[in-house]
């Protein structure tokens, strides 16, 4: 029996700074299992958020969610 593994698609964000170690254009931004996930590849810093927390940090008018599906 054979297993596929979906790749999952990471995306640097352009001009994001890590907030742990400082480091520029260093957050790729991905979903793992549905969950919006932002990573530095720098350094181990990772935070994940659903999609009701992003709707509701957001501030004024929300344009859209970044979907990278």
């Amino acid at each position: 029996m054979t297993t596929t593994t979906k790749k999952v698609k990471k995306r640097f964000v352009a001009g994001a700074k890590c907030p742990k170690c400082q480091a520029k254009e260093s957050i790729v931004l991905f979903k793992e299992n549905g969950i919006e996930t932002v990573e530095c590849v720098d350094c181990d810093y990772r935070e994940q958020q659903t999609e009701e927390k992003v709707v509701k940090k957001a501030s004024g008018a929300v344009i859209g969610v970044f979907n990278p599906d």
